[in-house]
């Protein structure tokens, strides 16, 4: 599918009086206090960390800001951010008073709240000049500094202290407009389309604002639905921040309406491209941006891997009490972007090219989906996997209507109070039991083996165990599924402690049983890969090779490979994110014999 002409009819921009006029009918509400005054809810959960939300500069933060921006002077009316447009930067306002308002493509206008001198409005997309989530209007006349993009992460570099401010503003901005679900899409769905679920899943693990709301109970969402007359295979409808309609689009088609796909210009040659944004790729950028390379990281879905489908990691150095895979992405993902790495979401490979010459200054080439290349010097593999399939009849028919290969929030809330079957024995499908058990009245954990203890830490072993809500069913195999059009109803399954088939009524199945790598795109460069699919590095990849080899080097020079891809590589977020580093200082070693010093790689626009 791809975008239709509708439109929804957008408001023109305007500052607000301290009224809601998002809708007819609306009724009016105060105007949102300044930023040094409290907050309400929905902001509550962040209520204790409002300083650090909105944090007041001093005279002389301001005059360690000067060297990086730039003077710029403004009047009453004028429009200094534009929600949806690419960010030019953070705005550090030296006097007078700016609005900024949230709004959604259905037209809904709120305050989110003014900014007063020596404030700065900024968000996370101000450091990668990605689209900014909110607009930002000039209420008096203004004398401000602005920081551009590239100068905000020079900045960032330059003084530790001001970094550590600002990214921490920077990001609990993030959170709090993810709360409320501002600057971002609508998402209009009657509840049982699989691509809702897709959808949500996609923007939540991309850490972007959205609003879903239900064409059967919503009058305004019913009302657009009658206006474009959709089909039933239509939904679910997205109307993207410029009112633009979409009818059952794709990831693909949805970052692009939101302005997340970046175009890469053709005659531009990166040090470094990093394929996968799983930890072990993100480490990789994050040391080879902050050490001067040019990096671009391509990724087909989201930050993380299968690591960010993680509800809880516990064994991870230096978080004790645990963090989730997408926390501990989101995380990596910003600090990648602080140090200039290009991050490019979803943006699959399809091919690698190793046929360019020295002459063209560069190695490799790698084409994207869409037909876009991205020339580089050197390329790390950082795929990881792909989710495994059972070998069971009408598996894709049941994909998004209670099929799950994941399990975050939403799928929680989906199933909560009701019975699950979740089939895996590693540890991501031992945190995701975990996760689950506090959300279902029973879940039943299905393994093909006898026990856990050869697959699953024992911290994941014990707390299972400790939980009443939870089957273990050993030497159990998957064998059928039945259901409808709604979804699954029920599933088959054999076991050893059973004669014949058994059936169990069921409507949510997670299924965490193993991937397999994700390499098909190098089998046209003759990068070597073991029978199992996974990439071949170091000696095992050279056998006859005279030279030194390095460790993490496949069969193709300046084609690397670290993490879950890697044949032989521990499958642990630690070990994965090691190698990140390591691979860094081979890269460096190999462009040093190539006698490459790179300029600096054209900016992704």
């Amino acid at each position: 599918m791809t975008s239709t002409p509708d439109e929804f009819p957008v408001a023109p921009l305007a500052p607000l009086t301290g009224t809601d006029d998002s809708a007819p009918g609306a009724t009016s509400e105060p105007a949102p206090p300044p930023l040094d005054a409290p907050v309400e809810a929905p902001f509550s959960s962040l209520q204790s960390r409002l300083h650090q939300m909105f944090p007041q500069l001093s005279d002389a933060e301001i005059e360690r800001m000067r060297p990086f921006g730039e003077p710029r002077h403004a009047e009453a009316g004028e429009v200094l951010v534009h929600m949806g447009q690419p960010s030019i930067g953070m705005w550090v306002i030296l006097s007078g008073v700016m609005q900024i308002v949230r709004r959604d493509g259905m037209g809904h206008r709120k305050m989110f709240t003014e900014a007063h001198p020596r404030y700065f409005v900024a968000e996370v997309a101000s450091i990668s000049g990605g689209p900014t989530l909110v607009d930002g209007i000039a209420l008096t006349p203004m004398e401000l500094l602005l920081i551009t993009c590239e100068r905000l992460r020079a900045l960032l570099i330059a003084d530790a202290e001001l970094s550590e401010k600002i990214m921490r503003a920077l990001i609990l901005r993030r959170v709090s407009l993810i709360q409320e679900g501002s600057g971002g899409p609508v998402l209009v769905g009657t509840g049982s389309e699989p691509g809702l679920l897709a959808l949500q899943g996609f923007l939540t693990r991309n850490n972007h604002p959205h609003t879903v709301v239900d064409a059967k109970t919503d009058p305004e969402a019913a009302a657009i639905v009658e206006r474009v007359a959709a089909k039933p295979e239509e939904f679910p409808l997205v109307i993207c921040m410029d009112g633009t309609i979409l009818r059952n689009p794709d990831e693909g088609q949805l970052a692009t309406c939101l302005g997340l796909l970046p175009e890469f210009d053709e005659l531009a040659v990166y040090d470094l491209v990093i394929a996968g944004a799983g930890p072990a790729g993100l480490a990789a950028a994050v040391y080879a941006a902050s050490e001067g390379l040019s990096v671009a990281v391509l990724d087909c879905r989201a930050p993380g891997g299968q690591a960010g489908a993680s509800s809880r990691i516990e064994n991870y150095l230096g978080f004790p009490t645990g963090i989730s895979g997408h926390a501990l992405a989101g995380r990596a993902f910003v600090q990648a972007q602080k140090f200039g790495a290009h991050i490019a979401i979803p943006a699959e490979i399809v091919a690698l090219d190793c046929s360019c010459s020295a002459a063209t200054h560069y190695q490799l080439g790698l084409t994207l989906k869409t037909g876009q290349r991205v020339n580089t010097r050197s390329l790390v593999v950082a795929t990881g996997a792909v989710y495994r399939r059972p070998q069971v009849e009408k598996i894709e028919h049941f994909e998004g209507r209670g099929i799950y290969y994941w399990a975050s929030p939403i799928e929680a809330k989906l199933c909560k109070h009701e019975e699950v079957v979740l089939i895996g024995g590693g540890n991501s499908a031992g945190q995701a039991a975990v996760f689950l058990a506090s959300h279902v009245s029973h879940l039943h954990l299905f393994i093909r083996g006898t026990s856990l203890d050869a697959s699953m830490s024992r911290y994941l072993i014990d707390r299972i165990a400790s939980l009443r809500n939870v089957t273990l069913h050993t030497c159990t195999r998957l064998v059928g599924l039945d259901g409808d059009e709604r979804g699954l109803s029920s599933i088959r399954y054999e076991s050893t402690d059973q004669v014949g088939e058994q059936r169990m009524n069921i409507r949510h199945l997670f299924l965490f049983i193993g991937a397999d790598p994700n390499t098909k795109w190098l089998r046209n460069c003759g990068v070597e890969l073991d029978e199992h699919g996974f990439v071949v590095t170091g000696a095992d990849a050279r056998p006859y090779h005279e030279a030194p080899t390095l460790a993490l080097e496949t069969s193709v020079d300046g084609v690397f490979s670290i993490g879950d891809v890697r044949s032989g590589s521990i499958k642990r977020i630690a070990s994965g994110v090691g190698e990140g580093a390591a691979v860094v200082a081979q890269i460096h070693g190999f462009l040093s014999k190539q006698g490459q010093v790179a300029p600096t790689a054209a900016q992704v626009v």
